[in-house]
């Protein structure tokens, strides 16, 4: 609610893919590829808009996704690291043999060749890397991760954003929602859900307060829930959905979006909430407006996207 009410929290209602697609792994890959059918790039949205604006950043670390491989959304010409923890970063053996490398390698590529500043750059990256201990890190403003693979990637995410070591663009995965069974209401599966995400969203935005204008934080998923529950008290795959914007340049406090509305005659396919916003409309404006890419043919192509004025 702070967040809410300092304007730095919008949320978009009725989003969503326009492809009626009702399988996870489907729609999943064309909203991780900015697509609304299966021809197209096979590169993700965020891959061609790295590859689309050279920002003169060299990082290793320059997209990170947090997991055992580079999801689909960060997948182009511009290599994306895959981190499950910082300490996957750091060099072990013994202290001496690593200096040596180190100093070897400086040495090495300062010949005058091309690729010197890159590696230079990277070298000092993996440096700066070697310097964080996440078994001691202490979050700022009283921040409290959840103790959970998706606390611990956040609490990571904000120690490579302070450390500055090039990160422009992060990705994480949180599962579980798929709530068939016993979904629950105010208490249970959904509930508890819902309350780990919104506690690592506050931590992550109360760690990172200093650089709120820095922040921008996406929260999607590839489609909603069925309106009515089933027989095993929770509720299947559905179309219409919601997005979370959070950052210091959200233009939040408000909802956006077109409400659809829930009468029989307004739902759509078995009985699914309709999709008034293309998700593409966010993201374009996003990319366009706070990542400063004017490229968005390349980014999304085929695709006229209509601004809805989310961020400032």
């Amino acid at each position: 609610m702070p967040i809410w009410q300092a304007n730095h929290l919008a949320v978009i209602h009725a989003v969503g893919l326009p492809h009626e697609s009702r399988s996870h792994f489907k729609a999943m890959e064309l909203m991780e590829r900015g697509l609304d059918r299966q021809s197209g790039p096979h590169s993700g949205w965020l891959g061609r808009h790295l590859a689309a604006l050279d920002t003169g950043n060299h990082s290793p670390l320059r997209a990170v996704s947090i997991g055992e491989m580079v999801t689909r959304a960060l997948r182009g010409p511009v290599p994306a690291t895959a981190l499950r923890s910082i300490a996957d970063f750091h060099l072990g053996g013994d202290p001496q043999a690593i200096a040596e490398m180190q100093s070897a390698l400086t040495i090495l590529y300062s010949q005058g060749d091309p690729l010197d500043t890159q590696a230079i750059e990277a070298m000092n990256t993996l440096k700066a890397v070697n310097a964080l201990d996440p078994h001691s890190y202490q979050p700022a403003t009283g921040a409290s991760y959840p103790d959970d693979e998706f606390g611990l990637g956040l609490r990571q995410v904000a120690m490579l954003v302070k450390a500055e070591v090039g990160l422009e663009v992060a990705c994480l995965d949180v599962g579980g929602w798929d709530t068939h069974i016993a979904q629950g209401n105010s208490e249970g599966l959904m509930a508890n859900l819902l309350q780990n995400l919104t506690q690592g969203l506050n931590a992550l935005y109360l760690d990172l307060a200093e650089k709120s204008n820095q922040l921008l934080v996406i929260v999607m998923s590839e489609f909603g829930r069925r309106l009515k529950e089933n027989g095993g008290l929770g509720t299947d795959h559905g179309h219409g959905g919601i997005m979370l914007l959070l950052g210091g340049n959200v233009a939040g406090g408000q909802v956006y979006g077109q409400w659809p509305g829930l009468a029989p005659e307004q739902l759509v396919g078995p009985g699914d909430l309709a999709v008034t916003t293309d998700y593409r409309d966010i993201l374009a404006e996003i990319v366009s407006r706070r990542l400063n890419n004017p490229r968005l043919e390349t980014v999304f192509p085929g695709y006229t996207p209509t601004f809805r004025n989310v961020v400032i």
